[in-house]
């Protein structure tokens, strides 16, 4: 289906003038047209203020059969005939063609220019003849690198583009014929190149292959070294078989094909490359990919062959990459780097429009009113021209009806390129972040223009040219109406013959208006659409958001302040969209969000695009709307309403969603809500269900807000625990909130810090272990909630990390988290600094709530048995970081780093650090420590930690240790002699006698030690 709208993409048009018939004509550039007429090219400058005006002429070696330019080079390129014989001739440095006597220099592609010719050819045009062995058909010139692709009956010959350098100031423009394509079974009548990429068309079929260049397997180019496969030949016999079963009697029409990538190359097109490039060429084409082949068959329906059935304007159109809608800006001096690539030809009634970079996808296809006779496509448009079918009903004045039959139409439809290179360059493109109309969507016929023998068409920057030449013919019969050929019988009416006449010709460059201009005519037509909510208004919008798209991504064409007006356009564009997805319920009104999003609206700004004069009670808001602004207020954005549209806000969701206005209350953007107003849409909520604990913590918030303490503890007082936890769960931003990518807690969450903490902790670890709220996050609230600095920790903290060992979440790294809690404690124990708050937890609690926290060794409770500390906390964290440092999962060397300001001057610190070296095996150490600090402490110590094979240091490393202390003497004998006894006991229960009088002091009394030494002996008997 084709929309047809009445715009005006076309502006001014001025005539060329040329002094002969034009035959070819082509774009030069951006400042160029060239004119062919005879043996005679035309330059005129097509920019500034000299447009239309002459620049340059040449002779051309005979009649010019086919003509391009190629804007990489600078140079223009024909196929001229002359005595039946066609040539092959480039002109380059035409520019310096000042006047037609000039003189011109001719040399042979590829022939070696010495240096002494240097300045005469900086100062001339020269003329490169290309012989080939078959004569040229159809030329194509690569837009990006100027690579010159040629036509012939059975082959396509690929000249690339160089320069030879003359000196280090100067260059010169050559090529160098590099590849040849043999191509069986199809002769080309067009061909169009493009960084590597071939499309070749014949009557009535069209073929695209790609020339990679990357080799595979070692693989390497030599004559006919890509041969098809078995079912290419098969389909080459078939096609053989049926020219030979044509005859005058039949005519056999091969079925209609499309074959799509792989498949393609069963179409029985054999293509094979001949390399004949230097060995030092940097780019080589290795191997040939097929991408695409169609064939069409003639409509034989009406018995009657027409030969004008046949493709015709076949085009390659590529799309280069250019940033503007990503991060990924490209430096406008930089290679151009291929987007996307679209393939276009047509056939006389029908346009077919195909992707075929990453994919080969059929993407629009245009069905024309009239017969078409050319078409060219443009990132915005596609300029089509037909045929004027007798239109309008009734008598015509001969005048007119002469008029009428030599008329044609200049259609200009619309293309969805911008729309396929936009998601190839953007992968947020269909998301909620952005939006982009559809490569499905409906094209549109902007315009048809009327033109009086329209003939020859072409494009180029902002202008499109136009030949038209008029034929004075007989005017056709002037017929009656039925009404008057009644009335009348018998009489009729016949025009002579005009005398003969000179045909009248005109070559026009029309110049297309801005694309903003246009689009602001799209969006006025689209105006007549809004009232009726019909999808005319998105199809016509899309259609104006388009053609910004692809004026921003044909980057090259585009001024300063031109791209500027045109980012303010596609901003305006999406403003539009989104007011229409907006205000339609349908499967598509969530790209209201996106597009919304892309147009730089605030929430407010949009809410006042609403029309709002619909009575309350018969007010309907559309899915569009509803979804924009509730994940807009999900998104936490910055932005507070004002207190009159946060009612209208609460208003509609109360309307159309009621089940989300609690967590539509609970945004930041809501802040200037009224209270009041809020309780009173609560308060008519359905409570039943899993909602009812989510509608009383909000209104709970709301009652705190207002300063109403009795309502808060009323409504908190409903539920449980467990049920308020499941509550902020369910609706995080009770407690938590962003604002310009800060944390931010809510009022409630700072009530509960005073009243209720340990709900608040458990609230947090539950949206920590729901992924509701990450790691790092839930630090910084709690350092805000408490006011600290950022090297501060405060108790509620500390707490929520003690919660997160007893939950065990699997999403918490535990040494970091032991680190945290080490830390801390060893802090506040260096420092004596108590905790802000009452903690939550005290170690008997966590010790029998985590396995993380073991049980604290005997030996060191006797250790501190003797420090009477008066305050309580302290001895808590005490204990806390024993507990840790005696549980099973705690890495005790990354503690060792951070003891260093813990004093073992004091029992408490000299625990930490005996505790520490015991875990890391140092037990003879320990063991010094003790004996010179605690020596009560030893025994216990030893039955604790000297076991298995740690056993012998009782009697080598502890009993001469304290026979020695006991030798020394002091006031402590009396405890190390006691230590001794114990450590007897063992020893002589471990060793034998030998064993147990060897290891005893030589100076020792005997008297002592005789007890010990009769154990060993009885016990040596009894066994």
């Amino acid at each position: 289906m084709v929309h047809l709208y009445n715009l005006h993409p076309f502006g001014s048009q001025q005539v060329v003038p040329c002094k002969l018939e034009p035959e070819r004509f082509c774009g030069g550039g951006r400042d160029a047209l060239f004119v062919a007429a005879g043996c005679k090219v035309e330059a005129f400058a097509v920019s500034g203020q000299e447009l239309c005006q002459p620049r340059c002429a040449f002779s051309t070696l005979g009649r010019v059969l086919r003509l391009a330019y190629s804007e990489a080079g600078d140079y223009l390129v024909a196929i001229e005939e002359k005595n039946k014989a066609t040539f092959l001739r480039a002109y380059v440095n035409w520019r310096s063609k000042r006047t037609e006597s000039s003189r011109v220099c001719i040399r042979l592609v590829g022939h070696k220019v010495e240096a002494p010719f240097s300045q005469t050819l900086r100062d001339q045009m020269s003329i490169v003849e290309m012989p080939l062995s078959e004569a040229p058909l159809c030329i194509s010139c690569c837009p990006a690198k100027g690579d010159l692709l040629v036509g012939c009956t059975n082959k396509l010959v690929l000249f690339s583009l160089k320069y030879q350098i003359i000196n280090e100031d100067f260059s010169i423009v050559d090529f160098e014929r590099s590849l040849i394509i043999h191509i069986d079974n199809i002769t080309p009548i067009e061909i169009s190149f493009c960084v590597g990429y071939v499309a070749v068309m014949s009557d009535l079929e069209v073929l695209i292959v790609k020339l990679e260049s990357d080799p595979k397997n070692g693989e390497s180019i030599s004559h006919y070294s890509h041969e098809t496969n078995k079912p290419v030949k098969q389909a080459e016999g078939t096609r053989n078989e049926t020219l030979q079963l044509e005859s005058d009697d039949f005519v056999i029409c091969q079925k209609p094909m499309e074959l799509l990538g792989e498949k393609s190359e069963q179409s029985g097109v054999s293509v094979t490359l001949e390399s004949t490039g230097l060995a030092d060429e940097k780019i080589k084409y290795f191997h040939v990919q097929h991408l695409l082949y169609r064939r069409f068959a003639p409509d034989i329906s009406s018995y009657v062959l027409s030969d004008d059935i046949k493709l015709h304007s076949l085009q390659l159109l590529p799309i280069y990459q250019t940033g503007f809608f990503t991060s990924d800006r490209k430096n406008s001096s930089q290679e151009k780097e291929l987007l996307s690539l679209f393939c276009f030809f047509s056939l006389p009634h029908v346009g077919y429009l195909y992707m075929v970079v990453k994919s080969v996808e059929l993407m629009s296809v245009y069905q024309y009113p009239e017969k078409s006779q050319q078409a060219v496509l443009t990132p915005q448009f596609l300029h089509v021209i037909t045929s004027c079918g007798h239109v309008g009903h009734g008598p015509r004045l001969c005048s007119a009806a002469s008029l009428l039959s030599l008329s044609n139409n200049l259609q200009c439809f619309t293309v969805r390129c911008s729309a396929a290179a936009a998601r190839e360059e953007d992968p947020y493109v269909d998301t909620t972040l952005k939006a982009c109309p559809p490569v499905s969507m409906d094209v549109c016929a902007l315009r048809i223009q009327l033109f009086i023998g329209l003939k020859a068409i072409c494009h180029f920057k902002n202008h499109v040219v136009l030949l038209t030449k008029a034929n004075p013919e007989a005017a056709p019969e002037r017929r009656e109406s039925p009404k008057r050929l009644l009335s009348r019988t018998g009489t009729s009416v016949k025009l002579k013959a005009p005398p003969a006449a000179e045909a009248g010709w005109n070559l026009y460059i029309v110049n297309t208006i801005s694309p903003v201009q246009l689009y602001k005519e799209m969006v006025d037509y689209s105006n007549t659409y809004k009232t009726a909510k019909t999808q005319g208004c998105i199809h016509l919008l899309s259609e104006a958001h388009l053609l910004v798209r692809a004026a921003l991504m044909d980057a090259g064409q585009l001024e300063p302040g031109e791209k500027a007006e045109l980012l303010e356009a596609f901003k305006d564009s999406c403003g539009h969209l989104g007011d229409c997805y907006s205000r339609l319920d349908s499967q598509h009104s969530h790209l209201a969000l996106p597009y919304y999003k892309m147009s730089g609206l605030s929430m407010a700004e949009v809410l006042a695009r609403v029309d709002w004069t619909v009575e309350d009670a018969l007010q309907k808001y559309e899915r569009g709307l509803i979804f924009y602004i509730n994940h807009s207020l999900y998104e936490n954005l910055d932005e507070e309403l004002s207190e009159e549209l946060a009612a209208k806000v609460v208003h509609m969701f109360h309307v159309a969603e009621p089940k989300q206005l609690p967590h539509v209350l609970c945004s930041p953007s809501l802040k200037n809500i009224n209270p009041l107003t809020a309780v009173s849409y609560l308060r008519k909520l359905d409570t039943s269900g899993s909602s009812s604990v989510l509608v009383t913590l909000t209104k709970a918030a709301m009652a705190l807000r207002m300063g109403d303490l009795d309502t808060y503890r009323n409504e908190m007082e409903i539920h449980s625990e467990m049920k308020l936890v499941s509550g902020f769960i369910l609706e995080p931003r009770l407690l938590i909130q962003q604002r310009k990518g800060q944390i931010v807690p809510a009022e409630l969450a700072a009530h509960l810090k005073d009243t209720q903490p340990a709900l608040l902790v458990a609230s947090v670890l539950g949206l920590q272990k729901n992924n509701k709220i990450g790691i790092e996050e839930a630090d910084s609230f709690f350092k805000v909630l408490c006011g600290k600095d950022e090297d501060k920790i405060p108790q509620l903290l500390v707490d929520f990390w003690e919660a997160q060992l007893v939950a065990c979440l699997p999403d918490v790294v535990l040494q970091e988290l032991f680190f945290k809690l080490t830390s801390q404690y060893i802090w506040r124990l260096s420092t004596r600094q108590p905790p802000d708050t009452i903690p939550l937890r005290t170690s008997k609690d966590l010790i029998n709530a985590c396995g993380h926290y073991g049980l604290i060794y005997p030996w060191v409770n006797i250790l501190l048995s003797s420090d009477s500390l008066a305050d309580k906390n302290y001895t808590e964290d005490l204990s806390k970081l024993q507990s840790l440092m005696c549980g099973p999962s705690f890495d005790i060397a990354s503690i060792v780093p951070f003891l260093e300001p813990l004093s073992e001057d004091t029992l408490s610190g000299l625990s930490v650090h005996v505790l520490c070296r015991t875990r890391l095996k140092e037990y003879e150490q320990c063991i010094d420590t003790l004996l010179e600090r605690c020596p009560e402490a030893v025994i216990p110590y030893a039955n604790h930690e000297l076991k298995e094979d740690n056993r012998t240091l009782w009697w080598k490393k502890l009993l001469p240790e304290l026979c020695q202390k006991i030798k020394c003497g002091g006031e402590k004998n009396q405890l190390y002699l006691s230590s001794l006894k114990e450590t007897l006991s063992v020893v002589a229960v471990e060793l034998e006698l030998r064993d147990f009088v060897n290891v005893l002091p030589e100076d020792g009394t005997a008297a002592f030690f005789l007890p010990y030494l009769l154990y060993c002996s009885q016990k040596k008997s009894l066994t």
